[in-house]
């Protein structure tokens, strides 16, 4: 075995066995922020709306284009930064996202008609495009192998506490009597505050050391962050570089390299399994999210705006917001797979039963309890385990392109749900509506048990199926790999890993 072989393999058994630590939260911090502003920007919007249709003489074209405008700006925005993530380092690009959303929130509340509005909105959404691309990479190559979904699922549990600062924030300024001219510039321009406040923080984080190792081969660098992660400086043997594992692709162009490994076995059917998920699930929850005060006033023709925003509040505060941090609690105990697969299946059941039993989409005590139901395994499923999945199974060199493929899929599935259900609404009702994410929800079972392994417990190498670990000691780094023994030649455990992946 090489120094740099040595060198590596402790790198590695260091970051995957180290105990949850403060620097571990730190990170979960940084990055959690900025979801905090995506849910409460992606979703004030729906309640903006309603308050901007007098003022700026809004058609119901003109509503559906700004309540999705942010969602199909952040598909080129998780493209781009998913790409650049891969090409130019996870830290170069930390912080700029953020910075991006935080100018177009500002910008959004000083707009003066619905051109300009929209406009700042396509700002808003690339940068949040961005942060969906960074944040669970950066997260997850920062995890042990023990605690990885919980540490990816607790960034992502932080949009719920924006969709409860969303109603919230509104409700207050509603029932204040805020003069609407006012309200809704505040609502909008407040979502700048808690992503501002990160944006030192991403700036200052180091590049994560599997990007070090797998990508720019530096020992050097990525010693130096797992020791500030973790607390312990592992033994380097004579300060080795770190041979690269992707060598055999060196003479290749990156964007061949990038491309040749997502389209080949395991990593397409693994591509196709993550975006399509994500997208299916977003239909569903951004749909009826965002148009959510539209659906409250179908149900609720006489309540007022007010009504239906603590309305929505009630429905975040019982039942979506306990239900990602119970994903969070148990994404390390049942798997990702368990749990995204049957969250859309009760999704499914819950949506059909509203559609199907009569009055389910026209009486209160009927519609909301299962409205309810679904928005706890909404969360208690696929909205958290598809964030987490692409963040984990891709290797290290086109990770941030993956993930940025996925989440993209996933914003053009959120924008046409966005877009289309006030149409959908207008025409079918609310029961037609959901038949349709019944529909929706019962495909992302399917595609969930035939498409996605399950990286449970796994170090992150094994779980990403890295192609070309010939350069590194595959029984310690892998550790806990089925079949895979420290006493393995680097050969033999290229090939089990292969049937492992294949698997």
């Amino acid at each position: 075995m090489s120094d740099g072989t040595a060198s590596v393999t402790e790198l590695y058994r260091t970051l995957d066995d180290a105990d949850v630590g403060r620097k571990h939260w730190l990170t979960v911090f940084t990055a959690g922020m900025g979801f905090f502003t995506d849910a409460y920007d992606l979703f004030i919007i729906g309640t903006v709306t309603v308050l901007l249709t007098p003022i700026f003489h809004l058609s119901t074209n003109q509503i559906s284009l700004l309540n999705s405008a942010s969602l199909l700006a952040s598909v080129a925005g998780a493209l781009t930064f998913g790409r650049l993530m891969d090409r130019l380092g996870r830290k170069k690009m930390y912080g700029v996202e953020v910075t991006i959303l935080v100018v177009g929130a500002v910008l959004t509340a000083f707009s003066w008609n619905f051109a300009s509005l929209f406009v700042f909105r396509l700002i808003v959404g690339y940068g949040v495009g961005g942060d969906y691309a960074t944040s669970a990479v950066i997260t997850s190559e920062y995890a042990n192998k023990r605690s990885r979904g919980r540490l990816v699922g607790s960034v992502f549990a932080m949009q719920g506490l924006g969709l409860l600062a969303g109603p919230a924030i509104a409700s207050i300024f509603l029932g204040a009597g805020v003069p609407t001219g006012i309200a809704w510039r505040l609502m909008l321009g407040l979502g700048a505050v808690p992503a501002a406040s990160v944006i030192y923080l991403r700036r200052r984080i180091k590049e994560t050391p599997r990007y070090s190792l797998g990508v720019r081969g530096d020992v050097a660098a990525a010693a130096s962050t797992v020791a500030w992660v973790t607390g312990s400086t592992p033994a380097l043997v004579n300060g080795a570089a770190a041979p690269r594992p992707d060598a055999p692709l060196r003479t290749m162009d990156r964007r061949r390299a990038a491309r040749v490994r997502l389209t080949s076995k395991p990593f397409l059917l693994r591509l196709i399994g993550t975006a399509g998920c994500w997208f299916l699930m977003d239909i569903a929850f951004y749909g009826n999210s965002v148009s959510s005060p539209l659906i409250l006033k179908l149900l609720e023709p006489t309540g007022t705006l007010l009504d239906h925003t603590l309305t929505s509040l009630v429905i975040f505060a019982v039942a979506a917001f306990p239900g990602y941090w119970v994903a969070v609690f148990l994404m390390d105990r049942l798997g990702r797979k368990r749990i995204q697969w049957q969250g859309f299946a009760v999704m499914a059941v819950a949506f059909a039963l509203i559609w199907l039993i009569p009055g389910g989409s026209s009486v209160v005590g009927i519609f909301l309890p299962l409205f309810a139901i679904s928005y706890f395994f909404v969360e208690f499923g696929p909205n958290q385990t598809t964030f987490v999945y692409p963040s984990e199974i891709f290797p290290t060199s086109v990770r941030g392109t993956a993930d940025g493929i996925s989440a993209g899929a996933a914003k053009v599935g959120a924008f046409l749900g966005a877009l289309l259900v006030p149409h959908l609404l207008a025409s079918v009702g609310i029961g037609g509506v959901m038949g349709v994410m019944a529909a929706v929800s019962a495909l992302g079972v399917v595609l969930t048990v035939v498409a996605l392994p399950e990286p449970n417990g796994q170090a992150l190498e094994l779980a990403s199926a890295e192609t070309c670990p010939e350069d590194l000691d595959a029984g310690a780094v892998l550790g806990g790999a089925p079949g895979i023994s420290g006493n393995d030649t680097p050969r033999a455990a290229t090939e089990k890993l292969a049937e492992v992946a294949g698997g």
